[in-house]
């Protein structure tokens, strides 16, 4: 899932759900609430803020089968909703995602995204301001369901000397604990984009590795590409339009993988190296990466998944945005090929990583071994 697509009133109370997910909904809200308790100060009112926001929404899901016989939504979006369910079924039954209650159900939002996501680093080296919280560990970004939170949010690291960047975005994952929604953000993408965020999330709620941020949106983000293909091979055919599309796309995305990842490492190098903390010549720096891609990647892009990257004020909290989701993804697929891109078996590998500290070491000791001592390991 390209991070440049990334960057764009019905109710349902309690007793709507079945008694047995409303109880365990209701118990895992009170676990989070035990987690959250042990903390002090801004941290606590920050948590207990957004575990509200996220029950309220809970609150407003609707089944998809209803949503379909009302005349809320166009037929266009219906078709999308329907699609989003046909997406869940193949990532558990062809995939080898994890089974879960989400994306059977529909929230409709009073604003264009979900959350409002602040990230922020430093301005003299491409070091990323972490947030550590309860059951996810260290994360390099924070989410807000109000924006004007997260304006402010946004202003107060800015005032601490920090480069940072805001965006909305339209769709987020609560890694299993929750039966998440289908939102009305993600029916306002294209039909492909949708099963490869549905795709993506579902990997979130598959395998999620506390504290490395970096290597689970890398991952999602390749499997959530990979699953998107396989998927419309299978509802369309080989020489369908939207397979071609999806291809493209995914072209574009490995060779902008492969051209920020080294642009990331030479800016590392150059601030290392930097006599002077000089706002005008970092400026110039870093528009010279800008540069480098119209010269460089431009030219030879088959979509328009990345075209805008030439046209963005880079800072460092950009960037690392780039760094978590898209930097980088050749291991990845490189064990998947020697699996001979099975994705089943390459989701039931990638879960023995679970308990690793550094998953992205041992996968690089991964793609030193054959097919067969890949297989033998599962």
């Amino acid at each position: 899932m390209a991070i440049l697509r990334a960057l764009r009133k019905t109710a349902i109370h309690w007793t709507a759900a079945p008694p047995q997910r409303q109880m365990c909904e209701r118990w895992k809200f009170i676990i989070l609430l035990g987690a959250v308790l042990p903390l002090t100060g801004c941290q606590m009112g920050y948590l207990l803020q957004s575990a509200t926001g996220q029950m309220a929404m809970l609150r407003k899901r609707v089944p998809i089968e209803e949503v379909l016989r009302q005349d809320t939504l166009s037929e266009e979006k219906k078709v999308k909703l329907r699609l989003a369910e046909k997406a869940k079924t193949f990532a558990e039954a062809e995939l080898g995602l994890k089974k879960t209650g989400s994306y059977r159900s529909f929230v409709q939002l009073d604003q264009p995204f979900v959350t409002y996501v602040v990230s922020a680093a430093s301005q003299w080296e491409l070091k990323p301001y972490l947030w550590h919280f309860p059951i996810v560990g260290e994360v390099p970004y924070k989410g807000y369901f109000n924006e004007k939170d997260a304006i402010e949010e946004d202003e107060e690291l800015k005032k601490q000397g920090l480069d940072t960047f805001r965006r909305g975005v339209s769709a987020y994952s609560t890694l299993g604990w929750f039966d998440d929604p289908v939102l009305s953000s993600m029916l306002e993408d294209e039909a492909h984009h949708l099963v490869n965020t549905i795709i993506h999330e579902t990997v979130h709620a598959t395998l999620y590795i506390r504290s490395s941020a970096d290597f689970n949106e890398r991952l999602a983000s390749f499997l959530g590409n990979m699953g998107a293909e396989l998927f419309f091979l299978r509802e369309e055919g080989p020489d369908s339009p939207t397979v071609a599309r999806i291809r493209a796309e995914n072209a574009d995305e490995k060779l902008f993988s492969t051209f920020i990842s080294k642009e990331l490492r030479d800016l590392e190098d150059w601030y290392k190296t930097s006599p002077e903390h000089n706002e005008e010549r970092r400026t110039t720096r870093l528009e010279s990466i800008a540069h480098h891609f119209s010269e460089e990647v431009l030219p030879h892009l088959q979509s328009d998944s990345y075209r805008r990257f030439a046209n963005i004020k880079l800072n460092n909290a950009r960037l690392l945005l780039f760094k978590t989701y898209v930097a980088d993804q050749s291991d990845y697929e490189r064990v998947y090929d020697k699996l001979e891109r099975n994705f089943p078996l390459f989701v039931k590998l990638a879960q023995k990583l679970e308990k690793e500290e550094h998953p992205e070491a041992k996968l690089k000791e991964w793609d030193a071994k054959t097919p067969e001592e890949l297989r033998a390991m599962l």
